[in-house]
């Protein structure tokens, strides 16, 4: 696994707990050259409402603040 890769997954491991607690989760499926990452919304996070503001919030602000070279943050949803 990438030392990026790495990172992002310490970042969503701080997140998880929040997520649990809704009946939620994230996955991360991949970052490619350009430090674009993909993430997976998946259980309760995956059809909620508030999920987008879970995202830009919550998720991607702790991905940028840690690693701020990453590019762009992209949700997929089951």
């Amino acid at each position: 696994m990438s030392e990026i890769n790495q990172q992002v997954e310490q970042v969503l491991e701080s997140m998880r707990p929040y997520l649990h607690a809704d009946g939620g989760d994230v996955e991360l499926v991949g970052v490619n050259q350009e430090l674009d990452v993909v993430l997976r919304l998946t259980g309760a996070c995956s059809t909620c409402s508030m999920s987008d503001m879970t995202m830009t919030a919550g998720i991607e602000e702790s991905l940028r603040r840690a690693i701020p070279n990453i590019g762009k943050i992209t949700a997929l949803k089951n």
